[in-house]
């Protein structure tokens, strides 16, 4: 409200503020919209704010996202584990080493952050209000599938906007350890095993060859470290810090936040000590 008051200059209705969510008419082709409404999120200040978002967002280079990360959750016998770096770029330039990138929505339930940083926590803080407001109402809380798919149907009226989000949601529930990924298109998928970010790739490797359902906390820990150490070594946007979390039926836990490069130092004195 206070970025709205801004904007607006005092007026909250003023007609620079369109809301997909509410009140909303199309144009006679039906593909833009026409009516200005008070809403949550700040669009162009034009006839046709989806039209103009994708011609201004065309090819053009001060615009593009030039982002990188790694992000990783799996499912296992004992919970979710969701793991990140902490590094903050844009383009060639380290713009952070300490960014959080899993983000607490509620007791029992995580999002990571890939892609532009302020969509992630500003969409992943709306999904936090309206799991709390789903308690209140129903008096239960809010499964992890029904999270995911209520911030899958939020970002899927935005697409087109120029949203950048590649996010998970990792939740533990009355059917035990849920997992799923949504980004800005809307896309929601469930699987037992997730890394998003320009150090995927490396990230995967990691995973694929130390991953099963039965591994013990520990190894579970490790696996996780391990991938996340290995992106932000071979992967020049990934580095910083792990961030370790690990969900579980009493609820969300943060198990390490270590420097990488304290990993790197351990594994040099052991490899040398061999």
């Amino acid at each position: 409200m206070a970025l709205e008051y801004l904007v607006s200059n005092g007026n909250p209705q003023s007609e620079c503020f369109l809301s997909p969510n509410r009140g909303f008419e199309f144009s006679a082709d039906g593909e833009d919209l026409v009516k200005s409404e008070p809403g949550e999120m700040v669009l162009p200040a034009v006839d046709r704010p989806l039209e103009f978002s994708k011609s201004v967002c065309k090819d053009n280079p001060a615009i593009k996202f030039n982002k990188g990360t790694t992000t990783l959750a799996f499912k296992f016998k004992h919970g979710v584990i969701v793991a990140t770096d902490s590094r903050a770029t844009a383009g060639p330039y380290i713009a952070s080493q300490t960014v959080k990138k899993v983000i607490y929505i509620n007791k029992f339930l995580l999002g990571t952050m890939a892609g532009g940083a302020a969509d992630c926590q500003y969409w992943e803080r709306v999904l936090s209000q309206q799991c709390r407001l789903y308690e209140l109402r129903n008096g239960c809380r809010i499964s992890t599938a029904a999270a995911s798919k209520l911030l899958c149907n939020i970002v899927y009226q935005y697409k087109g906007y120029g949203l950048s989000m590649g996010t998970m949601i990792a939740g533990w529930d009355a059917k035990g350890p849920g997992l799923f990924y949504v980004d800005d298109d809307g896309t929601r998928l469930t699987h037992h095993l997730f890394s998003v970010g320009s150090g995927s790739p490396f990230a995967y490797g990691v995973l694929d060859t130390g991953y099963k359902w039965d591994l013990s906390v520990p190894d579970a820990y490790k696996l996780a470290s391990d991938a996340i150490y290995t992106a932000g070594y071979r992967d020049s946007m990934s580095g910083g810090f792990l961030n370790l979390w690990h969900v579980k039926e009493t609820g969300c836990e943060q198990i390490a936040w270590r420097d990488l490069m304290d990993i790197y130092k351990e594994l040099e004195a052991r490899n040398a000590a061999a």
